[in-house]
């Protein structure tokens, strides 16, 4: 069973950054397409990136497109989502999420995912 960690959310002062990082377990990572998504209090999560098992396909959500990048290192099984320029309506529980059957594309669907993290906390202040 693929089980997802993510790690690095923390407290910010706007304009700040974070990296976000999500261990996954399995010996099939690489095949994994990955998203991050994201949900603030009484808001419906939303997507903010994702990325193809290779790399080469990326989308990001248009809140967050030019401030943050999400990156995939296949031999240490973790996803990264770097996010610069943070602002307060950045604030929001991250959650990644694996996609484990699809071809070798982005994926901005959550429908789509089958394995999420347990999120972790992003808060900026202004």
């Amino acid at each position: 069973q693929v089980q997802l960690v993510e790690s690095g959310g923390g407290l910010v002062q706007a304009g700040g950054s974070l990296r976000l990082a999500c261990a996954a377990s399995g010996r099939t990572f690489r095949t994994y397409a990955m998203g991050w998504f994201r949900q603030a209090p009484g808001k419906e999560r939303e997507f903010v990136a994702t990325i193809s098992w290779s790399g080469g396909d990326t989308k990001y959500g248009d809140s967050v497109k030019g401030r943050f990048t999400i990156s995939r290192d296949n031999a240490k099984n973790t996803v990264y989502l770097q996010m610069n320029s943070l602002k307060p309506e950045d604030t929001a529980v991250y959650y990644c999420a694996a996609n484990l059957g699809e071809p070798d594309m982005a994926i901005a669907s959550e429908t789509m995912y089958d394995i999420w993290g347990q999120g972790t906390q992003v808060t900026v202040s202004s």
